[in-house]
């Protein structure tokens, strides 16, 4: 599997990354399954291995570390910080008193005395960003943390996090995690630009969004179409038949040009520039099979002129795609009456 440097890290990571959000009570509980399948992509060349704090409450990490006993040095290992772990509010975002308990108890679960990549799993507007990446800075000097990176950070809070750790003499963040697929192309327009400008990587997730793209005749059903993401599968809802109808396009151009629809979908998304490594998200082994068997696939500009006619560059087919609000500050009341 080819691999490409990480931003500025000098960290060489293969174009698929294992997504091990699944792992765990949100997806698959059987640990030995998915440690199997963690083997299954070390051994097909996948080396970035990205979990998080957050996921089935560290169940996820707890997993990651017993599957990399005995091949620790062949991995990238990328966890997040950030999200809320428990209702006390002080277990959360990008405080110091926070970051310096939440890396101790992620390196706990994973087994391990250091860190590749650590990422801020949202910004925090509670917290300002030079505390946060002073922690951070610390982190790396203590050999705790090799880089450090952000996730859902929009083009101005990267901008600001750039130009604070310049300022300040901090380590800067060197990736940034976002949502990009077929049917979700927001960040085209600023952020993989902004991420390009500052020589950053870019890890994205959610290529098959959610299922919509990933060849099930009826993507409406599954096992994420319930709770937080159900409105994401409601039909009756303007920008999911908006969805469906795109998909029902990219299934006959994915079928014209020979492919299932999910490797046109992955291949998409690594096509692009910007984008270092595209995370793979897989519940069961015989999904991470088929996404590991288009590994290869490379789109000519035919077919991402189609694609483009139809769904434009920097469009998001659902707005409401994202049940965790990228940028909560303009939903915050107060923010409007200061």
């Amino acid at each position: 599997m080819k691999r490409r440097i990480l931003g500025g890290t000098g960290m060489a990571v293969s174009e698929y990354a294992l997504g091990a959000m699944m792992f765990g009570a949100m997806g698959n509980t059987d640990h030995d399954m998915c440690i199997g399948m963690i083997h299954t992509a070390l051994d097909a060349g996948i080396n970035l291995i990205d979990t998080a704090d957050v996921y089935s409450g560290g169940e996820s990490e707890v997993i990651v570390g017993k599957a990399l006993k005995g091949r620790r040095e062949e991995v990238v290992l990328a966890t997040k910080f950030g999200l809320p772990m428990g209702d006390d509010a002080n277990r959360r975002g990008g405080s110091a008193r926070w970051i310096r308990r939440a890396v101790e108890d992620s390196l706990r679960r994973l087994d391990t005395d250091h860190i590749d990549l650590y990422q801020m799993h949202r910004p925090d507007p509670d917290t300002d960003i030079d505390e946060t990446l002073a922690t951070l800075t610390d982190l790396v000097r203590a050999g705790k943390v090799r880089a450090i990176g952000g996730s859902f950070f929009a083009p101005e809070e990267t901008v600001e996090a750039q130009w604070t750790a310049q300022r300040r003499g901090h380590h800067r963040l060197r990736t940034e995690q976002s949502p990009y697929s077929i049917l979700t192309r927001g960040i085209e327009s600023r952020v993989l630009p902004t991420a390009q400008r500052h020589g950053m990587g870019v890890l994205t997730f959610g290529p098959l969004n959610s299922g919509w793209l990933s060849g099930r005749t009826d993507p409406t059903t599954g096992h994420r179409n319930a709770g937080l993401g159900a409105k994401m599968f409601d039909v009756s809802q303007p920008g999911v038949q908006a969805k469906a109808d795109a998909v029902q396009k990219l299934t006959a151009l994915a079928a014209e040009a020979g492919l299932p629809l999910a490797h046109l979908a992955v291949a998409f998304v690594r096509s692009h520039p910007a984008v270092t490594s595209v995370l793979i998200g897989p519940r069961r082994p015989g999904q991470l099979a088929d996404l590991l068997t288009g590994a290869d696939v490379e789109l000519g500009d035919d077919i991402l002129d189609q694609i483009d006619d139809i769904v434009p560059p920097g469009v998001d087919v659902n707005p409401d795609d994202f049940y965790i609000d990228p940028t909560p500050p303009i939903t915050d009341r107060r923010l409007r009456r200061r």
